[in-house]
């Protein structure tokens, strides 16, 4: 594949039918009303030279490069910024403008170096491109007076350099932080020939507020901002599109190669869920992929105190398939089971699952989405009828008011924060409901209207009292609820009860009353009114009580079922939406049916031959109870580090030790493979060929930019294993398993490889009703007929504070992280986050002599890790917040076994700890 160059029309598409007809160069061409010049010429065909202009930036008219003339107008007006109006005669080839251009780019090119031929940006320039297209032959102007050439270089950022010499002072890197990122960390300081982009207050990028996004970078039409790869490897010279293994955002990249050899990662301005924009973690930290730490070998060992021995594949697979059918056999088919990974493609994971039903004889099946959004397909399924949020991310640009519940965007999901801020910068208003106060709180040009900062634990009690506003005021909006919904009446009795007033649950929640009303009067009289919430919900023992509540509150107040409202979660990981669908759990086969259901096991039994078991199967936790039973003996671990991420860790590797066979897939020797038996390598998504599914149901296609540096597919490796376990797995491509996927999962029926090559990506339901996907979900009525509201009744947690512990601890995620740290850590993004912290509120840490950065220890009632501490009133005092993304520190080995009621999801929000100084790091499970 050639390097795919996607077109720029200079200036933002405008709304609308296209009703306005103009002719640019004896060309007609009709446009929406306010379409600029520019974009209807290059919808012409007709190519303006631009360089402050791009379509992912508003107009800004600074250049002077882009001048036209038209008919009946006097002089040459910018075409970036002159709209289109009807029968408009546009000249954008005369000699005026052509003098015009070449004296423009004369000044440019006279206070700029030279270089080109060393540069690294030769060949992706817009500035030399634009020299040549305006016919720049010679500069009069010499390098004797005044000039920037000599402007010294900043290094500071680990990904790219700053280069002020070839600084061009167009602000489109200035524009980018500002409208697309929003961060809004770069600015022009000084005016005329003194113009220069500076980074916060004159300081380096690296100690600016910049979030190395990528977004100046990508902006930049010379080399001022360039990736040092690019300087280190060269220009690439061919594409691939593919999907970030990241969060849950789902962002698509052209992943840019020279050879075989990646260079960057360019945000895909095609892309569903991104459009061009990107973090620091997508467009940067690829580097782990060749990391040296990767294993590519299989290796066995007998016990886990002997050394690996490395073995081709054969015997890997050999090992795993005989040792399986021995624990079957001496401990019966309930005996082995598996536990599969949100980061890996919907393939995968659906062998995965399969193998364990098919070829292990039980639904032993398992996943990481247990430990962090089960509780939002138990909630949504009760209340709406499917398992999973309600709306596309475009949607916020239509939301008025919007409330962000027990999640922190700007560091979890970056770039559908940018979205969210955007839409705050254009009027809506922020509700924030968190202990926590994220940097959403308050932010360049960006404040909540009201920040609810509850205590831990307390979400459901809070919903219960908004919800008991919008009751008892009269803000329910009556036609929606008595068309759409069913158990309204017990719902509202239930709410309005005294005791779930604001003014009764303030105690509880300790959040004033006068704040929670105002708040919830935004929300309920808004006309459109968004919920977006992630795991500060979910990870409590009332976790699929709050979605519940979150989705009563949201039928009651109308807003389900058109762009702007909805219940949104943001998944964690790259692809915990597509594991969940794929059947990763004990109770469900793909598409959520239960495996009691008989016709939907005739149907997989009929597809995959052989009987599967209408009895649900173990989860995890209960996995691990077995293991240390005795009557649990053999995990196939499928990219997931459970050692390190999975709460009491005390107790989940007494489970690995009690194991006769723990079989770990994985990129790197992690903290679960010192617990291994068999150690099978696995693929990063630069090598993978399959399919995501992100936070708003967008199935993305994941694309091989280069071969398994294995050897083997994942895929490949699983179906492998349950052949040698004598149920034959065989396929050619991971087209076949989609195919195979479709036609047995309704919601999936109409998806195929070729689809989503035609479209891009589509979101399910993908079916004869929605052949190109479903953006916004319930739009005529819910997935189950009628939305159901269901009594939430507030049960206050297990895990109390206590003389010994009186603290509070809560987790987090932190922007330049991801997850366990496992990928990221083995990149530059180590620069910003080397270590996780215990932020501490000033008071709290003056009760206990604590100063900042500080060594500390942090205990609970199961464990004790040590970290440093950094003192900080984001918190009230009683709660510490700490990060997870480091297995020096072992956070969960302080969280405790408490989970969710319905799902068994951890409360990882809330543990009862004590802190004190620390003679040394320690960690003790």
């Amino acid at each position: 594949m050639t390097l795919l160059k996607e077109p720029d029309f200079g200036t933002p598409a405008q709304p609308g039918p296209a009703t306005v007809s103009v002719e640019i160069d004896g060309m007609p061409v009709t446009v929406p009303e306010g379409t600029s010049v520019m974009r209807a010429a290059a919808q012409a065909g007709v190519d303006i030279p631009k360089l402050c202009a791009t379509d992912s930036l508003d107009a800004f008219g600074s250049c002077r490069l882009c001048v036209v003339e038209i008919d009946g107008r006097r002089g040459t007006p910018a075409s970036c910024t002159t709209p289109c109006s009807e029968g408009m005669s546009v000249r954008t080839q005369t000699p005026k403008v052509e003098k015009l251009r070449q004296g423009v780019m004369e000044l440019y090119i006279s206070d700029h170096p030279l270089d080109c031929l060393t540069c690294p940006a030769n060949g992706d320039c817009e500035l030399q491109d634009m020299a040549g297209v305006v016919g720049l032959r010679q500069v009069r102007y010499g390098y004797e007076g005044a000039n920037h050439l000599d402007a010294e270089k900043d290094t500071s950022n680990p990904y790219f350099d700053f280069d002020p010499s070839k600084c061009i002072a167009c602000s489109r890197c200035v524009r980018a932080c500002g409208e697309v990122q929003g961060t809004f960390a770069l600015t022009i300081e000084g005016r005329g020939f003194d113009s220069k982009v500076s980074p916060g207050a004159g300081e380096s990028f690296m100690d600016s507020e910049c979030v190395s996004c990528g977004a100046c970078v990508q902006a930049c039409p010379t080399s001022t901002l360039q990736e040092r790869s690019v300087v280190e490897l060269g220009m690439p010279t061919r594409s691939v599109v593919t999907t970030c293994a990241y969060c849950g955002v789902g962002c698509s990249f052209k992943a840019e190669l020279r050879g075989d050899e990646l260079v960057r990662m360019v945000p895909h301005k095609d892309g569903g869920a991104n459009e061009g924009h990107s973090c620091v973690k997508g467009r940067f930290a690829f580097g782990y992929a060749s990391h040296p730490d990767r294993q590519l070998k299989p290796m066995v060992r007998e016990r886990i105190t002997d050394p690996w021995r490395e073995v081709d594949w054969d015997e890997a697979i050999g090992t795993v398939a005989r040792r399986m059918r021995e624990l079957q056999g001496a401990y019966g088919p309930g005996a082995i089971g598996a536990i599969t990974s949100s980061r890996c493609t919907n393939e995968e994971v659906y062998v995965v699952q399969k193998m364990v039903r098919a070829a292990f004889g039980n639904n032993n099946v398992d996943t990481c989405a247990r430990v962090c959004h089960s509780p939002t397909g138990y909630g949504l399924k009760q209340t709406f009828g499917e398992s999973a949020g309600t709306q596309d991310f475009r949607s916020v640009a239509e939301a008025d008011v919007i409330v962000v519940i027990g999640a922190n965007p700007t560091d979890g999901h970056p770039v559908f924060a940018s979205r969210m801020k955007k839409r705050l910068r254009e009027g809506a208003q922020l509700i924030v409901v968190d202990p926590r106060r994220i940097d959403l709180v308050r932010s360049p040009h960006i404040e909540a209207a009201h920040h609810l900062q509850l205590r831990p634990s307390t979400n459901v009690a809070v919903v219960n009292a908004m919800a008991h506003v919008v009751v008892t005021e009269g803000l329910v909006d009556k036609d929606f609820v008595d068309r759409r919904c069913e158990g309204y009446d017990e719902w509202a009795e239930f709410v309005a009860r005294p005791e779930n007033s604001p003014e009764a649950t303030e105690e509880i929640t300790g959040v004033p009353a006068a704040d929670l009303r105002a708040a919830t009067r935004l929300y309920a009289t808004a006309r459109n009114g968004a919920i977006y919430y992630g795991l500060g919900v979910t990870e409590h023992s009332q976790g699929s009580t709050m979605v519940m509540g979150m989705a009563n509150l949201a039928m009651a107040c109308g807003n389900i079922g058109r762009d702007g409202v909805g219940i949104n979660p943001l998944r964690g990981q790259n692809n915990v939406q597509g594991s969940c669908d794929m059947g990763s759990f004990p109770h469900e086969l793909p598409g959520y049916r239960h495996v009691s259901d008989d016709a939907v096991r005739t149907v997989f039994e009929k597809l995959w031959g052989g009987t599967l078991l209408a009895e649900p199967g173990l989860r995890i936790p209960n996995m691990f109870d077995a293991a240390i039973d005795g009557t649990f003996r053999g995990l196939f671990v499928h990219g997931e580090d459970i050692a390190q991420s999975d709460p009491n860790l005390g107790h989940v590797t007494a489970a690995l030790e009690a194991m006769d066979l723990v079989v770990v897939q994985d990129l790197f020797l992690n903290e679960t493979a010192k617990f291994a038996h068999v150690f099978l390598p696995g693929a990063s998504f630069l090598e993978k060929d399959g399919t995501f599914t992100n936070a708003e149901r967008r199935i993305n296609r994941v694309r091989a930019v280069m071969k398994p540096k294995t050897g083997k597919h994942e895929w490949q490796i699983v179906t492998e294993i349950a052949t040698a376990m004598g149920h034959p797995m065989a396929y050619d491509h991971p087209s076949q398993i989609m195919d195979e996927i479709a036609s047995v999962t309704p919601t999936f029926t109409g998806v195929s490889f070729e689809l989503l090559d035609k479209l891009g990506s589509v979101q399910w339901p993908c079916n004869e009703e929605a052949p190109e996907g479903t953006p916004v979900m319930h739009v005529e009525e819910f997935v189950r007929g009628k939305g159901r509201f269901v009594v939430t009744s507030y049960v206050p947690t297990r895990e109390r504070s206590t003389r010994r512990f009186p603290l509070v601890l809560t987790t987090g995620r932190i922007l330049s992280q991801y997850n366990v740290g496992a990928q990221t850590r083995r990149t530059g993004n180590v620069a910003w986050h080397p270590e996780d912290l215990l932020e501490l509120h000033p008071h709290d840490a003056e009760e206990r002599g604590i100063g900042d950065g500080d060594l500390v220890t942090l205990s609970s009632r199961v464990g004790t890790t040590t970290l440093h501490a950094q003192i900080s009133d984001r918190m009230p005092p009683g709660v510490v917040y700490t990060t997870f993304h480091h297995p020096v520190t072992g956070a969960n080995v302080v969280t405790t076994e408490n989970s969710d009621w319905a799902t068994n999801c951890p409360e990882y929000k809330v543990t009862a700890v004590q802190v004190a100084h620390a003679p040394a790091r320690t960690v003790v499970g």
